[in-house]
């Protein structure tokens, strides 16, 4: 019932990765659901109250729950908890302890100090969530870069699509927003996550290739995003339904 639950929460509040895990293998989704559950519950964690320290106090909540997990106590009674224990090991557990620090940045109203701490963040949010997800699935520690770059560049397109609701919201999303560095960004996320066949990775088993799948509209949309740069502004980052569901079959 919990796994269901975790389920649940990812269709309702995260539906492109309620796709990628229900085109894993069965096997796989008893990991992918209670990881991306847990990254829900955290992204929504600095967005449910105006009050800072609030939002600081819930993301606290997550990594005292990662911490027992790490070290090998009983897991506290929840819904995500409790079957994201049951996959984590200590080194997992620490690993994605640098997502929660990360959406920290979530919180408040600055902008992002340079480049390399947006960076920074898009790898420590994204990129870590796929790894984590890859790591337990089997892949070995050689693929890590690999599969980051690839979450990274996932997380951008996804954070570009949501630029403009940060706005909205008073937020400073973008260090250069000019389509031209819009552009550029695009063109160097494709270059790190797509110059070699993740698939045939040689640290990437095929049971752990599911943990990939989530990034299976990432190439396209970055394609979209060097051509038309300016869709950022317009909020109109995305793929058609149909090959939305042509990409999502292609990478199942």
């Amino acid at each position: 019932m919990t796994l269901n639950a975790c389920a649940a929460l990812v269709e309702r509040g995260d539906p492109d990765r309620f796709l990628a895990a229900m085109a894993a293998p069965p096997a796989a989704r008893r990991v992918l659901f209670p990881l991306y559950a847990f990254n829900l519950e955290v992204a929504r964690a600095p967005w449910v109250t105006e009050e800072p320290m609030i939002a600081e106090m819930r993301l606290q909540w997550w990594r005292d729950a990662l911490e027992e997990i790490r070290d090998g106590k009983k897991p506290r009674a929840h819904e995500v908890v409790g079957p994201l224990a049951e996959v984590l090991t200590p080194e997992t557990a620490g690993v994605l302890d640098r997502l929660i620090v990360a959406r920290r940045w979530d919180i408040y109203k600055d902008a992002f100090e340079d480049q390399a701490h947006f960076d920074e963040y898009l790898e420590n949010t994204g990129g870590v969530l796929m790894w984590v997800a890859a790591r337990c699935l089997g892949a070995h520690v050689t693929a890590a870069p690999a599969v980051i770059a690839l979450g990274k560049a996932t997380a951008l397109v996804r954070f570009l699509q949501a630029v403009p609701n940060l706005e909205a919201r008073k937020r400073i999303p973008l260090v250069d927003g000019r389509p031209a560095a819009i552009a550029a960004m695009a063109r160097g996320a494709l270059d790190d996550a797509f110059a070699r066949n993740i698939r045939h990775h040689a640290g990437i088993p095929k049971p752990a290739r599911a943990a990939l799948i989530e990034g299976w509209q990432t190439r396209p949309l970055l394609q979209q995003l060097i051509r038309q740069p300016a869709r950022v502004a317009e909020g109109a980052v995305g793929l058609s339904p149909f090959s939305k569901k042509l990409r999502l079959l292609f990478a199942s």
